[in-house]
């Protein structure tokens, strides 16, 4: 079962915790940084963005600051977006570079083929299988440990501090900045040392386990859930080992009598850089945070005998070296960070697109002194794109006591990309890296209706009226989103608002604001998004 602490609502959630605490007492002395990053992992490639800009930053991280041995997966793209930022030039980002290949699949056990539409009952899913091929999408295994420690060393060179082996126990919110309580290990044997750092701005990294977050979202239930397991192994085929599955079905919905009923399976597959036999395999689901879910182990007791069906081996000729699998609570607003849509279940991709609209925005905040809950909460504003894609998870789950076709997801998805592929990468591209527009949004739903009309109407009944309602107004909130952008770029605003630039003269803390509605407007558009 789900852990109890994530599925409770309201008073039955018991008392929030006290983690992050507010003070009206000043700080008795300046803070000793501008910005303290709690979080390393993901946290460190922020703070050396920040460093980078002129700011006092530290990192804080409970463990030894390094990253894991299981290579990330991300399009070279994304992996630029931290030279665009500054913190590494396109030779050091290149040497963590452990493996690329190309092309990735997508595929669904559907045939939109209309002759086969009538026999869809009794063929084969492998028979039936809808692919979709395009190149350079999650087709780079990057090394996270040398990633890592590139950043910490472009940190470190600007002045920044990293503090290692560092268990933050609570935050304090003065009028002029934050204390934070950290518990230090310092190997030693003597046991944890208590020390308090003081920062004018603390940013959380610390995923969807953050304290900070358990706190502002206790007894708020998740609006959904996204469970993944996985492995790592050798023994593949080298020559079938050479190309990635991006997301691919092979099976409908588990059926009701199922261990793990009332799911859709999901695969994504990747050659590993360990050795040309070497794959890592991911099964995922996405399902609603109720207590009735099994628990994860019958998920991997699922893998186990549905692996072999899926890459077509046997499970005694791979040599397992990790088991993976976690859980994910997703919302209507993206994961726990928000930067990222509530398909996602790996954030580094959606940090590299963000980073530069982060570190700009931040930078600016610490420079206004717009350090405010009103102004900060402006750097996250609403994204109209992010909560659109709400609608694509709620269709690939089901809700106890739905009964929908059990090829109902597989018959979706399939028109989908199908639609997507004909329609061009300026469509399928931002869609496959979690940006939803406008218009190719449009396209798409339009290309899938004329595809396979007669799946609209069970695939609006699964949704149900409220959310397609919902759905509906995002929607509408993303075309204004897409023609305010458009018109903020045919009046020159970002470049008004450069130094020199006609609204060069505002108050710093307008110029943050304006700075922020701009952001809103592009990155909420999906317009930030270049090919």
């Amino acid at each position: 079962m789900l852990e109890t602490s994530v599925l409770q609502e309201g008073e039955a959630a018991g008392p929030a915790p006290t983690f992050v605490t507010e003070s009206a007492q000043p700080l008795p002395a300046a803070p000793q940084y501008d910005v303290v990053v709690c979080g390393g992992t993901l946290g460190i490639f922020a703070a050396a963005a920040l460093a980078a800009r002129g700011l006092r930053v530290a990192v804080v991280e409970r463990g030894p600051l390094r990253g894991r041995a299981q290579e990330w997966n991300i399009s070279r793209k994304e992996l630029y977006e931290l030279e665009h930022v500054g913190v590494a030039s396109r030779e050091e980002l290149e040497a963590c570079v452990a493996i690329e290949f190309n092309p990735v699949r997508i595929g669904f056990a559907w045939d939109l083929s209309p002759a086969t539409f009538s026999a869809a009952s009794s063929a084969s899913t492998s028979s039936r299988l809808t692919e979709v091929w395009t190149r350079d999408v999650l087709n780079l295994g990057v090394r996270p440990d040398a990633l890592v420690q590139l950043m910490r060393a472009k940190l470190e060179a600007a002045g920044g501090a990293v503090i290692e082996q560092a268990a933050l126990a609570g935050i304090s919110v003065h009028p002029n900045g934050c204390s934070l309580d950290v518990k230090t290990d310092s190997g030693a044997g003597a046991g944890a040392a208590a020390a308090r750092l003081t920062a004018r701005l603390v940013v959380d990294c610390m995923g969807h386990f953050s304290p900070i977050v358990r706190q502002v979202r206790w007894g708020t239930k998740p609006d959904g859930v996204c469970l993944v397991v996985g492995t790592c192994g050798s023994g593949f085929a080298p020559g079938n080992n050479t190309t990635a599955d991006v997301i691919l079905t092979n099976t409908p919905l588990q059926p009701a009598e199922a261990a793990f009923n009332r799911a859709q399976y999901f695969w994504e597959a990747f050659p590993a850089a360990s050795g040309p036999s070497d794959r890592t395999t991911y099964m995922f689901t996405y399902i609603d945070a109720a207590p009735y879910r099994k628990p994860l182990a019958a998920m991997m007791d699922d893998y186990w005998r549905l692996m072999p069906q899926y890459q077509g081996v046997r499970l005694e000729d791979i040599t397992f070296k990790r088991v993976l699998f976690g859980f994910f609570p997703t919302f209507k607003i993206g994961d726990a960070s928000g930067l990222q849509s509530p398909l996602s279940f790996g954030g580094f991709g959606a940090l590299t697109r963000h980073l530069a609209r982060l570190t700009n925005a931040l930078t600016e905040a610490a420079e206004a002194d717009a350090l405010d809950r009103n102004s900060l909460g402006l750097i996250h504003a609403y994204n109209p794109g992010l909560s659109s894609s709400w609608m694509m998870q709620k269709a690939m789950s089901v809700r106890e006591g739905d009964k929908p076709p059990p090829e109902l997801i597989n018959r979706m998805l399939a028109g989908n990309f199908r639609a997507m592929e004909k329609l061009g990468e300026a469509t399928m591209k931002p869609f496959l890296q979690d940006v939803i527009q406008f218009q190719p949004m449009l396209a798409t739903m339009g290309a899938q209706i004329l595809t396979d009309p007669l799946s609209v109407p069970s695939l609006m009944a699964h949704v149900g009226p409220g959310p397609l309602a919902e759905w509906l107004g995002h929607m509408a909130n993303l075309g204004a989103y897409t023609a305010l952008h458009g018109a903020a770029g045919a009046a020159g605003l970002r470049a008004a608002l450069a130094p020199g630039g006609a609204a060069a003269g505002l108050p710093a803390r307008a110029r943050f604001a304006l700075g922020r509605l701009l952001d809103a407007w592009e990155y909420g558009s999906g317009k930030d998004y270049k090919l």
